[in-house]
């Protein structure tokens, strides 16, 4: 008997929860470093931001990639994404203005199974800033 072919919107939705997962995960991560959340799935302007955190006087926009090593995680974040999370970082920036003295930048934490996450700060240029 053949088995029926997987179904899109269930595979949808376990890819909706690995992700929720993977970003649950990196925020814990971040937190252990000392991050603190000002905001989670934010979306706006045709973009996403995953996590926005914040440490002294830096705020990092956070894209979270999980993958199933580390290496292809790293890869996963194309021109295409970090122009879209750059608009949807101008979007939040808009309603909350911060001080002048605040460094602003673009981190990247990357998920792969049975491993801990790895945090790369300062992984992308955010456009237009």
């Amino acid at each position: 008997m053949k088995t029926p072919p997987p179904d899109p919107a269930h595979r949808r939705r376990a890819t909706h929860g690995r992700g929720l997962s993977a970003e649950t995960l990196a925020l814990l991560a971040l937190m252990l470093k000392g991050y603190r959340p000002l905001a989670r799935r934010f979306a706006a302007a045709g973009g996403e931001i995953d996590l926005i955190v914040r440490r002294g006087r830096t705020v990092a926009f956070v894209e979270v990639k999980a993958r199933p090593t580390l290496e292809a995680a790293a890869v996963a974040i194309d021109a295409r994404k970090r122009a879209r999370m750059s608009r949807a970082a101008r979007a939040w920036l808009a309603r909350r203005p911060l001080a002048a003295d605040v460094t602003l930048r673009a981190d990247a934490v990357f998920v792969a199974p049975r491993r801990w996450p790895r945090h790369l700060p300062n992984a992308f240029e955010l456009e237009g800033f």
